[in-house]
């Protein structure tokens, strides 16, 4: 039986391009170059590639990267991009041959996204190679080079005069990379869902970190012990999206890491799609209550394949579907 089509429109903007894919490390890294094509193979699969606006990325200027990151920084991924050898930090996050350009390129994207959704061309986007929670201003971490939501952050604020932006986490990681850098600010309110720490790299994300000075209160970490399931993530959710709600951001930014789910090859918890979908829903309404429906979301991290194209393919249909007017 035919089912008849929704009585609205969504835009929803997805970047996706050669260039994004390249960002990546090879020899078996968790973090492989193969990952876009994954999560667009899914999409491919529900049908989903034929609604979606796919928009191709660009690379970032070193002045929009350094709207976050410091020049010292940028000079050394530049200059170990051109070896094409040793690590940007401990030892996760390699270097490679243009490693400079594909990070700059996953920046480019979010930039991309971020205008396209604030200049009302599309009501949501998503960028499936993006969310790079952990790159702090100064240094590399946890396979991420450039923090590309932390350049939005910056962009928002300095270009269009955004006063309060909603970043949420639902990664198995601790999104440490936006936590530090702004936790003495109070107009970027953070909350951050994800494996306790003292499990799990980056070892951060307390109960109790909630912001500094006159910040204090704007951040909200909600640790799960390790073997998590849908039921303790709604359960936190409650608390986030109540959080979140009372904040009234003008922006909302989701990384939805897939790591969460049960069977990533390097976390513990054991949540299914159906938490990044719920998630996603609920802050498509909030989105629609505060910030006139403007909601950007990341891939961020993921490194089982399967459950990276069921995780985000689940948030690009409720970016399709999600009712325009608020309602959830």
């Amino acid at each position: 039986m035919h089912q008849p089509e929704p009585a609205f429109e969504i835009d929803v903007a997805v970047y996706r391009s050669p260039a994004l894919a390249r960002y990546g490390f090879g020899a078996g890294h968790p973090f492989g170059p193969d990952r876009l094509d994954a999560f667009w193979g899914a999409m491919v699969d529900r049908g989903l590639d034929t609604r979606v606006t796919v928009c191709a990325p660009r690379e970032a200027t070193r002045e929009e990267i350094e709207r976050f990151h410091t020049p010292e920084y940028v000079d050394r991924v530049e200059l170990l991009s051109m070896h094409g050898a040793g690590f940007l930090d401990e030892g996760d996050t390699p270097a490679y041959p243009g490693v400079f350009e594909a990070a700059s390129t996953v920046v480019g994207a979010s930039l991309e996204a971020m205008k396209r959704v604030m200049a009302g061309q599309s009501r949501r986007a998503f960028v499936p190679i993006g969310g790079l929670h952990h790159a702090m201003r100064h240094k590399a971490g946890g396979f991420c080079v450039f923090n590309d939501c932390g350049v939005v952050i910056e962009t928002l604020r300095a270009q269009y005069g955004i006063e309060r932006v909603a970043y949420v986490d639902i990664d198995a990681h601790h999104g440490d990379g936006l936590y530090y850098p702004f936790e003495d600010d109070p107009h970027v309110v953070i909350a951050d869902i994800h494996q306790d720490g003292r499990t799990l790299y980056p070892g951060t994300g307390a109960a109790g970190e909630t912001g500094r000075g006159a910040a204090k209160g704007t951040k909200l970490n909600l640790p799960l012990l390790p073997f998590a399931d849908d039921q303790a993530f709604f359960a936190a959710w409650e608390q986030a999206e109540a959080f979140l709600d009372a904040q009234r951001p003008q922006v909302v930014l989701l990384q939805c890491g897939a790591d969460s789910i049960a069977g990533d090859p390097i976390t513990n918890l054991q949540w299914s799609p159906a938490a990044h979908a719920h998630a996603a829903r609920r802050l498509c309404a909030l989105a629609e209550r505060h910030a006139g429906g403007r909601i950007i979301g990341f891939g961020g991290g993921g490194y089982n394949r399967r459950n990276l194209g069921r995780a985000w393919s689940e948030v690009v249909s409720v970016f399709l579907d999600a009712p325009p007017d608020g309602g959830a």
